[in-house]
């Protein structure tokens, strides 16, 4: 069972986190369209070897909302006093939260060892902010419906709805929106809610654009995981930071996409992986 915990980040905004299980503690950290919620199966099969831990990143769940001012030391901040108020050394982290942990991890000695799936990190040739620009237009249009399909559009697998005209999708929910305002992925917030934050996510791939050589000095155990259905600016991260990170390892998951860490995905086999990685 778990436990719903907050502290008080250094600008004064409540960051709330779930707890669970018992043992070395072990931080997971979201992604983007996501919240602690989304990580409750993947915390659950942890628990009888961890004290998992699982905030909620800003604008989401228990914790309290973005400020003007956001950038990525404040989200280091965030992470950096949950392991110091909760003990934990071990941090897992998915998409733009696996940016947030990897930059911690460069300040922040307190990590010992980080697990990271596809950071979508910016550098050279590779722009995984492509799909920002008809977001943003979208979201200042107040158009949440194809806001939410050029993140999918952008970040989702290579299946079939990726597929469909982005229309199409525009439509679909815009009516399901329509008949379920407070529409949700499980027991997370709700669409409504979690679609606007990733204006704050594609701002921390912006402000952390560059050249990876800045990670070669990052000793940190390090594994780095993906899936073989992701998309490609997602494997070359991975690639890249193979190459770059000293004590780094890689593990790729066939048939596995991009959130295969999440409730919607496969938990079950992301938590084997972390759990080798962890003992």
């Amino acid at each position: 069972m778990s436990s719903e915990r907050s502290f008080v980040a250094g600008d004064g905004t409540v960051i709330g986190y779930r707890q669970l299980g018992a043992g070395p503690g072990l931080v997971l950290l979201h992604g983007a369209m996501q919240s602690a919620a989304s990580f409750t199966d993947l915390g659950a099969a942890l628990a009888d070897r961890f004290t998992v831990l699982i905030p909620d990143r800003r604008g989401r769940g228990l914790s309290g909302p973005f400020r003007p001012d956001h950038c990525m030391a404040t989200e280091v901040d965030d992470l950096g006093r949950l392991l110091a108020e909760t003990g934990a050394r071990d941090v897992f982290a998915l998409s733009a939260g696996a940016v947030v942990a990897l930059h911690t991890a460069l300040v922040n000695p307190a990590i010992a060892r980080l697990a990271l799936y596809e950071p979508p990190l910016e550098f050279g040739a590779v722009q995984p902010r492509y799909w920002g620009a008809p977001y943003e237009a979208a979201l200042a249009k107040g158009d949440l419906p194809a806001a939410f399909v050029a993140v999918l559009m952008g970040t989702g697998d290579d299946e079939v709805m990726t597929k469909l005209p982005a229309s199409l999708l525009r439509s679909f929910f815009a009516m399901m929106m329509r008949l379920r305002p407070n529409a949700s992925v499980g027991t997370g917030p709700p669409l409504a809610t979690l679609i606007p934050t990733v204006h704050y996510d594609i701002e921390l791939i912006a402000e952390t654009a560059g050249d990876l050589a800045r990670f070669c000095r990052l000793s940190t155990t390090t594994l780095l995981l993906g899936g073989d259905r992701s998309q490609a600016y997602l494997t070359a991260a991975l690639d890249a930071l193979v190459e770059v990170l000293p004590n780094a390892t890689r593990v790729e998951l066939k048939g596995a996409g991009h959130i295969a860490a999440d409730n919607e995905g496969d938990p079950a086999r992301v938590a084997a992986e972390l759990r080798r990685f962890f003992a």
